[in-house]
């Protein structure tokens, strides 16, 4: 590894160089989707991501000769620090993630430096990939390599498992997705239970309401911190962050793909269906110049979209575990799969990603017939 030189990013010409590499080394994958590359900058620059607010982080660039052939972040998030330790963050855990390799030798220089680093600033756990938080693009691909990635979720070499694992990592924990069918309808014993919801006059399952994006916005996350609070890797969304999430999915945002359970008047649970923007990427190639931009807005203006993914989907503490909560997450899968069927024409969904142990969304997902279509893993290891 003597040829081989870490350094930090300082200036704008090094967050370029950040961002292009992966570009540069995922060209040939034809199942990579190119991300747009003001996105990219976004996420990685304080002043616009406001995940910031509570978290530093680190970027470095690998070189050999004078060229660039690997990057990674080191990264800390105090809100994670809080959390507890039987909930995978906690106190002394640090993360790693945007890893990007030519080969194995800088991987291991790599993953050095930002461990190097983590012990500096007092972790003693390291747990990644995390580009940048788990609210982002959690884990790393270990299956699925065959087949593009839905909007907002993350594609890697096969090779970099071998190498995390040669570094001395082993699993924490397994996110899955699911693949499904939804033009042939769900088993009988969903449409029943679906039936059963619809003559209960307690429960109402509505769409959101658009002009009140923000309001709707706040509802949903407010759901959301409460329905997760429990789970693995769980860290809130901040205020800042649920307002900055909200903007950056407004253009993908349909009303009728976005569902919210009221039981008695109380909002108690609620399901996200974005279409997959990938599909519109994917000829794109992170740049909407010269003409990309009109390719995407005629897009956005009534999404064509074979696919659409479940990123979210949430019901509140007091109701998990109950026969309510299933049938609520049924009800709103079937009527959101109907809109997408008569409204966008889509013929596949994709759910997740899934906790391996979150087996009361495992038998949702099992129960409809899906499959696990890609397993994404988060790596620990003590410093």
């Amino acid at each position: 590894m003597t040829d081989i030189t870490i350094r930090p990013v300082d200036t704008a010409a090094d967050r370029r160089a950040f961002v292009d590499l992966a570009y540069r080394l995922n060209g040939n994958d034809p199942n990579w989707v190119a991300p747009l590359k003001a996105e990219v900058h976004g996420l990685i620059t304080p002043a616009k991501n406001p995940w910031f607010g509570h978290a530093e982080a680190q970027l470095f660039l690998a070189e050999r000769r004078g060229r660039v052939v690997g990057r990674i972040s080191a990264h800390i998030d105090r809100l994670a620090l809080t959390q507890p330790v039987a909930q995978g963050m906690g106190p002394g855990t640090g993360n790693w993630g945007m890893m990007e390799a030519e080969d194995e030798a800088v991987f291991k220089a790599l993953i050095a430096r930002a461990e190097e680093w983590l012990r500096k600033k007092g972790m003693h756990r390291s747990l990644g990939p995390l580009s940048l938080s788990v609210w982002d693009e959690p884990g790393l691909l270990v299956s699925g390599f065959d087949h593009p990635p839905t909007v907002m979720m993350g594609h890697n070499s096969p090779a970099y498992r071998g190498w995390v694992e040669h570094a001395g990592y082993a699993p924490a924990k397994s996110l899955l997705t699911y693949d499904l069918d939804i033009t042939g309808g769900f088993p009988p014993i969903v449409q029943r239970i679906v039936q059963s919801g619809e003559r209960n006059s307690r429960i109402v399952i509505r769409k959101v309401d658009k002009r009140r994006f923000d309001q709707e916005a706040a509802l949903i996350m407010g759901i959301l911190n409460d329905a997760w609070s429990d789970n693995w890797g769980f860290v809130p969304l901040t205020d800042d962050e649920i307002a900055y999430v909200g903007k950056k999915l407004k253009p993908i945002v349909r009303e009728d793909l976005i569902m919210v359970a009221e039981v008695e008047g109380e909002p108690v649970a609620f399901m996200i269906v974005l279409p997959d923007l990938n599909e519109p990427l994917r000829g794109l190639k992170g740049s909407l110049l010269p003409f990309g931009w009109a390719k995407l807005l005629w897009w956005l203006r009534k999404p064509a979209s074979r696919t659409m993914r479940v990123p979210l989907m949430g019901v509140v503490k007091k109701l998990q575990s109950s026969r309510l909560a299933s049938q609520l997450a049924f009800m709103m899968i079937e009527y959101i799969r109907r809109e997408a069927i008569k409204n966008y024409g889509s013929q596949r969904g994709e759910i997740g990603w899934i906790l391996d142990d979150n087996q009361g969304m495992r038998a949702i997902a099992e129960t409809i017939e899906s499959t696990i279509n890609r397993e994404y893993v988060i790596y620990e290891k003590a410093l």
